[in-house]
């Protein structure tokens, strides 16, 4: 029997049964996939889908999120594919609407990334475990005792230039559920300006999508020398997909670490 689902863009679309063929766009939601069981039923991922370790190898990839192959994905024959309306772009999405049925997440909030593991289960037929996993990242987001100490932290996230994330953003949401505050006041991820009058706590450099390294701790600690620059682990602060369970412990940590 047909069903219609309604994505996080409120496109409604329309299956005649459970995919069997699914091509994923978002190394994040390919991750939760596979922790939803779906196993041959992936067919695409993209070169930066790095889990797991197995589809990684032996998955076809179709590119990267913004330069995907189309071709390629044509010819793996999908019923659905999934992307993401910040990592994918407009004008592949709409060629690839051309090519089979295609379900859009559109995530700046932990509340909304709990809707999309919910609703890919349901597009799935694997609901249960999609439920298991909520119920598994809210009881570990649960643990984290927030700081209460107003502490500011500017998170970036590329260089040359340097671009931070701003509100309306994931990584946001996440430091807002840390007890922090974002130091950029500006929506989306704005190019880093140096406002020498005042100073966040902390800086983040995130793991990716720009790898920065210690030698960028130094660069940036001789522009801030009032904030104190650490290294995070990219993944915990903007995969929104089932690694969310593991984040919870690293955050504990990291808190930790910051107010020791």
């Amino acid at each position: 029997m047909a069903k219609q689902f309604t994505d996080q863009m409120n496109n409604t679309i329309r299956l005649e049964e459970f995919p069997c063929r699914i091509v994923s766009l978002v190394p994040s939601q390919t991750e939760l996939l596979y922790d939803l069981g779906l196993g041959d039923k992936v067919v695409g991922i993209t070169k930066f889908c790095i889990h797991p370790e197995s589809w990684f190898k032996n998955k076809t990839r179709v590119g990267g999120t913004k330069q995907l192959n189309i071709d390629v994905i044509r010819s793996l024959n999908p019923d659905l594919i999934i992307g993401n309306k910040e990592e994918n772009t407009k004008e592949d999405i709409e060629l690839l609407q051309k090519i089979a049925t295609v379900w859009m997440s559109d995530i700046s909030t932990l509340e909304e990334s709990y809707e999309m593991i919910n609703q890919l289960g349901d597009l799935t037929n694997s609901s249960s475990v999609s439920d298991q996993i909520v119920t598994e990242i809210k009881r570990e987001f649960s643990k984290i005792q927030a700081s209460n100490s107003n502490i500011s932290v500017l998170y970036l996230i590329w260089k040359n230039p340097y671009f931070v994330a701003g509100t309306n953003t994931f990584i946001n949401s996440i430091i807002s559920e840390l007890g922090f505050e974002n130091f950029c006041r500006e929506a989306r991820y704005p190019e880093l300006k140096n406002n020498s009058e005042s100073y966040p706590d902390y800086i983040f450099l995130s793991s990716e999508p720009y790898p920065f390294k210690k030698e960028d701790v130094i660069e940036i600690q001789i522009q801030f020398p009032h904030s104190k620059v650490v290294i995070v682990d990219g993944e915990m602060f903007s995969w929104y997909g089932s690694r969310l369970k593991y984040a919870p412990n690293y955050f504990i940590e990291l808190i930790e670490y910051l107010t020791d």
